[in-house]
């Protein structure tokens, strides 16, 4: 199974761009969405964004997955 992080693109130089995911800054390849733009959300995975999202859609995913981790937490 693979799975895509949501993050908020801060800053772009080049092709790589610093983006915020869930409160911590990360460095990824932008060259699969060359398109993404500063203030965009952009779905992460293995240090590449791959896709852009809306910010409905980034928020939505962003809950899932802390409930996924508190349930985790909580032994569920």
């Amino acid at each position: 199974m693979c799975l895509a992080i949501p993050a908020k693109v801060i800053m772009i130089e080049g092709s790589i761009a610093k983006v915020d995911m869930m409160g911590n800054e990360r460095v990824v390849s932008i060259d699969l969405v060359p398109e993404v733009g500063i203030g965009e959300y952009v779905l992460v995975h293995a240090g590449f964004a791959i896709s852009v999202i809306d910010d409905e859609s980034a928020k939505e995913t962003e809950e899932l997955l802390l409930e996924v981790a508190n349930a985790y937490e909580e032994g569920e």
